[in-house]
């Protein structure tokens, strides 16, 4: 870990005047940043502490809709009455984000500033990582391990995929997350917030240098909703596939739904074609939920390592389904 000087910002303006200086990183609670500095993923000569800015609010808006600061800490999004009775895949997503320590330190800006956990990318050593060092090539696709790459979206320069939990619910419940830099304030559909890896997959969001996360706008609750996370041990890991839904269901047939899902692509991946397709589809027909969710599957390109994540997504989306819908 290379020196760095430190500072305290006391209001957003000062926060972002500090942005204005190309060597310096914004910081929380560190449960990512730290990690960076530590793996020379990110080498500032300043940091700045946020921790002090009013942005820690969680506010139920008069038509049901939520309003998450930015530095509201993960443990208390979750555990706060509206979120877990009015937006369960919200609380569900955070609860099985991370450990109960972190929960409690790390803040939702920072969850959704977080990287990919790529083996290539957080290596120890040096290895070809176009999103680590611009142009050194992609170990993974260049005959590396590919079992926790993307299905989706990927590039012959990336196939690494995006690790937050609350992502996912938050692209299921159509959020929208808001920033504010030298231009103003700007919203961002959770959606798109994070960039597939095209031909720059070094850079990760749609955030510009000069702009800093202020709150997540969460739309009225949209009805019954679920977070299901597969993964290789039962706490504290991170998505091999996971799939968030929502749904409004009426005599068990299902009206209308919202999937997506994390551990296949770069950014949550949502799929249009199966929510138009699940439409009138009861929710005790699992052949009939599997087949509507097949329908956003004809694009997906598995890698060699990972042609299970296919079986294995369309299964989490349909139980996720199910679950949401009361139907075990």
């Amino acid at each position: 870990m290379r020196p760095f000087t430190y500072a305290r910002a006391a209001t957003v303006d000062e926060a972002l005047g500090a942005l204005r200086d190309p060597g310096t990183r914004l910081i929380a609670c560190g449960t990512e940043l730290v990690n960076w500095l530590k793996e020379g993923i990110e080498t500032p000569a300043r940091l700045v502490d946020i921790t002090g800015l009013p942005l820690a609010g969680i506010d139920v808006s008069d038509d049901g809709g939520l309003r998450l600061g930015a530095l509201a800490r993960m443990s208390d999004v979750a555990a706060h009455p509206t979120v877990r009775d009015r937006f369960p895949v919200l609380a569900e997503s955070l609860h099985r984000a991370a450990s109960a320590q972190l929960r409690n330190m790390a803040t939702i800006g920072g969850n959704l500033m977080q990287r990919t956990r790529c083996p290539y990318f957080r290596a120890d050593v040096e290895l070809p990582c176009n999103k680590r060092l611009p142009g050194s090539g992609c170990a993974a696709l260049d005959g590396g391990d590919t079992s926790s790459h993307a299905i989706f979206g990927w590039s012959n320069d990336c196939a690494a995929t995006f690790p937050s939990d609350l992502a996912v619910a938050l692209a299921a419940l159509d959020a929208t997350v808001t920033a504010v830099g030298e231009r103003g304030v700007r919203r961002i559909p959770a959606t798109g917030f994070h960039r597939l890896p095209g031909t720059e997959p070094a850079r990760h969001n749609e955030l510009a240098p000069d702009e800093l996360i202020v709150a997540v706008d969460v739309p009225a609750a949209p009805g019954a909703s679920h977070y299901l996370k597969v993964r290789e041990r039962a706490s504290y890991e991170f998505a091999v596939v996971s799939a968030a839904v929502t749904l409004h269901a009426e005599d068990g047939v299902i009206g209308d739904a919202r999937i997506a899902l994390g551990g296949v692509a770069h950014r949550p991946w949502r799929l249009p074609a199966a929510e138009q397709a699940l439409a009138g589809i009861a929710l005790d027909d699992p052949a009939g939920l599997r087949a509507a969710v097949a329908r956003s599957f004809t694009d997906a390109r598995p890698l060699p390592g990972n042609k299970f994540k296919v079986e294995l997504a369309q299964r989490a989306a349909v139980r996720a389904l199910r679950t949401a819908g009361g139907v075990q």
